[in-house]
């Protein structure tokens, strides 16, 4: 019975990742939905690099740095291919791939940000940085057993709060990661050409397709099913069974509800419900509700999700407007603003030990040092990547090549003939 356990539950593990690789076509997809379909065929192709460069360096040595020895120290050590350093009750070469694919996620999501005017090298370049280090060590003091999740009484987080910080699937560690980089690279490119006027007053350029974006969307939705119940690692008692289902139920509430929240506050807003503002708003209740899909109450989810939905709309417009970065996608808003506020909101919504639920603040505070550590990381090392790139070898494409699209001339070929 202990054997047919663990297989039932490695299993669900490799369905789990499955579900998240399949993520993959739902980014590459919704991101060349809402760009231009100049541009089409090197967006398709930065996700297909994302997850082909990463699964290398996360097999190689990103696997070490992340759940590698030394848990309390800054990095783990690098493997080096070689995975016998790892032991757990589930095999080690599926555990690595479920952690591959939530890896390849993190680096995709910089993508959809820095579309249509990034050199496809220097794409590779920081693709490569992010899979191998900037993920790996704020993983590691999380997900790899670090000093953000020691349970120890004896550890920082314990005597300073009396709780562990807390990411169930990645709300901080993947998406709040993912969105910061967005922003920083986003922030060195410059906007695309004509997206501000000499006055600063922005333009829209819409997308080319927003059928494919809708389909992108919903495959990230059914992707998400992996994503967050798969996190529990096991489905073989009974304990499992209801919680990932739990997670199951609290991660379609707080999605249907960042939707419904975007779709109204657009309306109001701008006398429209906009359909691709909406279609952000239902990544946005997923991206928030990652964090604590384990821990919060299916109330919760829901507050969560309208929240998320909310704040989506004037993040959008804030960064648009009135800090003039050009983010194609809302990368920005969707994965770094409600990772950090789905982050947050679980220190106050958590069932058990949440501000809410006369926990305290304990939890929350544990939250807060956690969400500002990862992002600060995130911020300074995207700083260092992106300007570094910028002034080394050129971030940016040529005018003329931004002009015409990238297909033809980075790849000399083109998405529609």
């Amino acid at each position: 019975m202990a054997d047919l356990s663990i297989s039932l539950n490695t299993v669900w593990m490799l369905l789990a990742a499955m579900l998240v690789f399949f993520m993959q076509p739902g980014f590459a997809l919704c991101e060349a939905g809402f760009t231009r379909s100049k541009n089409t065929a090197n967006i398709l192709f930065k996700n297909f690099v994302d997850f082909m460069v990463g699964s290398v360096l996360f097999w190689f040595v990103g696997f070490g740095f992340m759940f590698g020895s030394n848990g309390e120290g800054f990095i783990g050590m690098p493997n080096f291919g070689d995975l016998s350093f790892y032991s757990s009750d589930l095999p080690v070469e599926g555990f690595l791939i479920f952690e591959t694919v939530f890896c390849a996620t993190s680096a995709t999501i910089v993508s959809g940000a820095m579309a249509e005017r990034t050199k496809f090298s220097m794409y590779v370049v920081y693709s490569i940085v992010i899979s191998l280090i900037i993920y790996p060590v704020e993983g590691h003091w999380t997900w790899g057993g670090g000093w953000l999740m020691n349970g120890a009484e004896d550890s920082f987080m314990m005597t300073t709060f009396g709780a562990t910080f807390h990411d169930f699937a990645g709300s901080a560690i993947v998406h709040s990661v993912g969105g910061v980089l967005a922003f920083v690279g986003a922030m060195a490119l410059g906007p695309r050409l004509g997206k501000y006027n000499k006055n600063g007053k922005s333009h829209a350029i819409p997308g080319h397709n927003l059928t494919i974006a809708a389909l992108g969307v919903f495959i990230l939705w059914f992707g998400w099913f992996g994503f967050n119940p798969g996190s529990q690692l096991a489905a073989a008692t009974e304990t499992d069974r209801v919680a990932i289902s739990h997670v199951f139920l609290t991660t379609n509430l707080a999605a249907v509800c960042g939707g419904i929240a975007t779709m109204a506050t657009t309306w109001f807003k701008y006398g429209k419900p906009s359909f691709s503002l909406t279609l952000n708003g239902v990544l946005a209740g997923l991206v928030g509700i990652t964090a604590g899909c384990d821990l919060v109450s299916p109330v919760g989810a829901v507050i969560i999700g309208l929240v998320c939905g909310v704040a989506l709309v004037f993040a959008i417009e804030f960064i648009d407007v009135k800090l003039h970065v050009d983010d194609p996608v809302g990368a920005s808003s969707v994965h770094g603003v409600c990772g950090i506020i789905g982050t947050l909101m679980t220190g106050l919504l958590a069932l058990d030990g949440g501000a809410f639920y006369g926990g305290g603040w304990g939890f929350f505070g544990a939250q807060c040092l956690g969400i500002v550590c990862i992002d600060v990381w995130a911020a300074v090392t995207g700083f260092i990547l992106f300007y570094g790139i910028k002034y080394i070898a050129g971030l940016r494409v040529s005018k003329r090549v931004e002009e015409e699209g990238l297909d033809i001339y980075e790849h000399g070929e083109s998405c529609y003939n």
